[in-house]
């Protein structure tokens, strides 16, 4: 008897309200795959979702429940929504799948809408929407850096004019870039940031991409970022965990590429005491002592340069060693800054002597700054160590 029935006879007889049943708990649906079993399943189930039955039933909306652990269990829900939705549109191509994002992203969810909510103080809905649309790989894709001046430039006006005006409190800035930059995944918050915050051209006011690749920078072309860091690390930002905008930073400084470690570095001074520290302790305990090694030499060349106190970059180094567990770490990190120090200083000695020069002499200029950190740098050393040895 089962032969004698084809697929679609099949479903004929799966009515609508088994689906409703499988509905009440989709994690338990997806979990069950149901919908990886044939196109012509995922084809029913699309269907039914797209009903005003179904979108009813999984669309939910009780997102301002005060302080309730069904905060999680709702995201939980429409990652898990979105994750179906990824499932049954696999095999579809990309018209049929568009037009299913625009059948969400036109849903009768108001707290879906930015101007939709009436107390988005109090509102999970975009973060629901955001984890929804991640899951779903409906997220509009990447373009490459730079590809969309004229959006990129509309955006950071927008941005800074309207939700993140200087004149706002911090308070409601880190509210607005909370919800600017949360429902995107890592590399989208570091791209969003850039956009918004990153050096822009002063002839037309255009993003540029290539800034912190090219060359060393100044202050004035990361301070922006630094604000902003400093803002989602502060107490006014309370959705943003330490680990999370340590993540940031790190994400952001491969953003359009990797940075050259001067400028991170002197994004990381910019940035204040407290999240250097915590950015530096984090490579400490990764075990990532090379790394962490070159930071510490970019920072005291950065001390150099810009006039900083030196003794802060011998105090910060003081306070990272603390961190390691073992004298053979930190005996390790050590050797590792002073090897980057040489090698630092004869690649630069090298590029000079092969008569690598510019317009403005950087080469020997680099090397005039570099030797003075060295030596500014282990001055101040000499002094801590000669004043702990005298009390």
């Amino acid at each position: 008897m089962a032969k004698q029935i084809n697929n679609n006879q099949f479903l004929f007889y799966l009515q609508k309200s088994y689906f409703s049943a499988l509905f009440l708990k989709p994690q338990q649906f997806i979990d069950g795959l149901l919908s990886l079993v044939s196109k012509t399943i995922s084809g029913r189930l699309i269907s039914y979702i797209c009903t005003s039955s179904g979108s009813r039933r999984l669309l939910l909306q009780d997102f301002h429940l005060p302080a309730r652990r069904e905060g999680t269990s709702i995201l939980e829900h429409y990652k898990a929504l979105g994750l179906l939705l990824k499932r049954c549109t696999l095999l579809l191509p990309t018209r049929d799948r568009l037009k299913i994002k625009h059948f969400f992203l036109h849903s009768q969810v108001s707290c879906f809408k930015l101007s939709g909510c009436s107390s988005p103080l109090h509102c999970l809905g975009l973060q629901c929407y955001g984890v929804f649309l991640q899951g779903s790989h409906l997220h509009p894709r990447c373009s490459p850096p730079g590809s969309a001046r004229r959006l990129e430039l509309r955006i950071r006006l927008f941005c800074r004019g309207v939700l993140l005006s200087p004149g706002s409190p911090r308070s409601g800035s880190a509210f607005w870039l909370t919800r600017i930059l949360k429902p995107w995944p890592m590399v989208n918050q570091a791209r969003l940031l850039y956009i918004i915050f990153g050096p822009v051209s002063a002839r037309d006011g255009h993003v540029v991409w290539q800034k912190m690749i090219e060359g060393p920078t100044d202050e004035t072309s990361l301070k922006g970022l630094a604000e902003a860091i400093k803002l989602l690390y502060g107490t006014e930002a309370r959705e943003w965990t330490a680990d999370d905008v340590i993540s940031l930073v790190d994400e952001l400084s491969v953003v359009p590429q990797e940075w050259l470690m001067e400028n991170n570095a002197r994004l990381l001074l910019l940035s204040g005491n407290s999240i250097c520290f915590t950015f530096l302790a984090s490579k400490a305990v990764n075990g990532r002592a090379v790394e962490l090694a070159r930071l510490m030499v970019f920072m005291a060349l950065v001390c150099e340069k810009d006039l900083y106190c030196m003794d802060w970059a011998v105090k910060m180094m003081q306070k990272v060693c603390k961190v390691f567990s073992t004298p053979w770490e930190r005996s390790n990190f050590l050797q590792c800054l002073e090897n980057t120090f040489a090698h630092l200083l004869m690649d630069t000695l090298q590029a000079v002597l092969a008569g690598e020069r510019d317009e403005e002499d950087s080469s020997f200029l680099n090397l005039f700054h570099l030797v003075n950190a060295q030596a500014n740098f282990h001055k101040e050393i000499l002094y801590m160590a000669m004043g702990s040895s005298s009390t």
